[in-house]
């Protein structure tokens, strides 16, 4: 068989049949146990809600099982909108193929066409005449080998459109396959957004409930205190923890006002004793919230390493990091940890996404520095102390 550019376009066709297969075939191998988990954090979250909704209290634990379903959809919908966008690319591509081997195979079929008007005005003794027309024996074999020469061209000219006319059949079940995949990733898309925004007004839900009853206010007020004491257990669990081998760290002896601040965002709430007018309840703050964009980094503002790292309630997701001689900063309500537990990191180094898991009031970051068990007030130790 002569293989020509028909012949490797239709091998690109066929690769590409079943490179779309195998990825499909991946991506339904590798969702299944995501799903499952997705499924069960969003039961979890239904279930404490409705509890908090019965029995008036643990809305900490109910908005923690909220902000956990609400992160796994996000990573959810962020996996099928880029399978969406990448559905949506295959698809073009498919089609530019297609729309290219459409135009070769009308080449071709011109071509064809032309040979066959060419053979039916010679009529089928047209060659015999050729052969055996006047002039000498070297004339002859010349029209013989020319005969020969046309006829190999005509076999080629019809291997060709064979070739192109199945490459291009292959290139439009790849396009077909293509548009099924693109529709399905965008109903995906869809459904995982739609549930997102259910989780989201579910915690919307949560709390303006809260701000328009005392009753739920007074128990925040306690949910609130609850949170400080574990804060305090773990930061305490985290001081007892044995340092590693390794260079010592430096500690933050020294660095007072010198500080990059964790983000750039401006100061909500201070440092020291806050009177919370929108939920009526006075805390003494052993941290500040600084404003955010759900997403942007959060920085570490000085060497050290990760002591915790994941869910606390009332904090959301948290980081804390061991800069040693007894200093530690905390960062609250992360969208997404990017640190794992005994991690070294250096000042500057992103140390998670903010967001606003935890939180009464959106996003923000909660940020606390202490030394040893005594809360030092941030705006002493940032370069710029943000403003309110």
């Amino acid at each position: 068989m002569i293989r020509g550019p028909a012949h490797a376009m239709r091998r690109y066709a066929f690769r590409a049949c079943l490179a779309l297969g195998v990825a499909m075939a991946t991506i339904a191998g590798a969702e299944e146990p995501d799903l499952e988990s997705l499924r069960e954090a969003i039961e979890q979250s239904r279930q404490r809600v409705g509890a908090y909704e019965r029995e008036t209290r643990g809305l900490f634990a109910a908005i923690e099982a909220v902000d956990q379903a609400i992160a796994a959809l996000r990573v959810e919908v962020e996996r099928a909108d880029a399978a969406a966008r990448e559905a949506a690319s295959a698809l073009a591509r498919a089609e530019r193929a297609s729309r290219d081997l459409g135009a070769r195979l009308e080449t071709t079929r011109a071509a064809l066409s032309r040979r066959a008007v060419a053979l039916y005005k010679e009529g089928m003794l047209g060659p015999v005449k050729l052969v055996f027309a006047e002039g000498t024996l070297r004339d002859r074999v010349a029209r013989v080998q020319a005969l020969q020469l046309l006829a190999d061209h005509d076999a080629l000219l019809l291997e060709r459109f064979r070739e192109e006319e199945a490459a291009l059949m292959a290139s439009r079940r790849v396009a077909a396959e293509a548009a099924v995949a693109r529709d399905e990733s965008a109903a995906q898309l869809a459904s995982r957004t739609a549930e997102l925004e259910h989780e989201r007004a579910a915690k919307r839900t949560l709390l303006a409930r809260v701000r328009e009853d005392r009753a739920r206010e007074r128990e925040l007020l306690n949910e609130l205190e609850a949170a400080a004491r574990a804060l305090e257990r773990t930061l305490a669990q985290a001081r007892e923890t044995p340092a590693p081998a390794g260079p010592a760290l430096p500690g933050l002896a020294g660095f007072a006002g010198r500080l990059e601040p964790p983000v750039s965002g401006r100061l909500l709430r201070g440092f020291g004793r806050v009177l919370d007018a929108e939920y009526r309840t006075a805390t003494y703050r052993k941290g500040i919230d600084l404003a955010v964009s759900v997403g942007e980094p959060v920085y570490a503002v000085a060497p050290g390493e990760v002591r915790f790292s994941g869910w606390l309630g009332g904090y959301g997701r948290m980081v804390i990091l061991d800069h040693g001689d007894g200093y530690f900063t905390v960062s609250g309500h992360l969208d997404r940890s990017l640190v794992e537990v005994g991690q070294r990191v250096s000042a500057g180094e992103p140390v998670g996404e903010a967001g606003e898991t935890g939180s009464l009031s959106g996003p923000r970051l909660y940020f606390e520095i202490r030394r040893g068990a005594e809360a030092l007030d941030p705006g002493r130790w940032l370069v710029t102390t943000p403003s309110g």
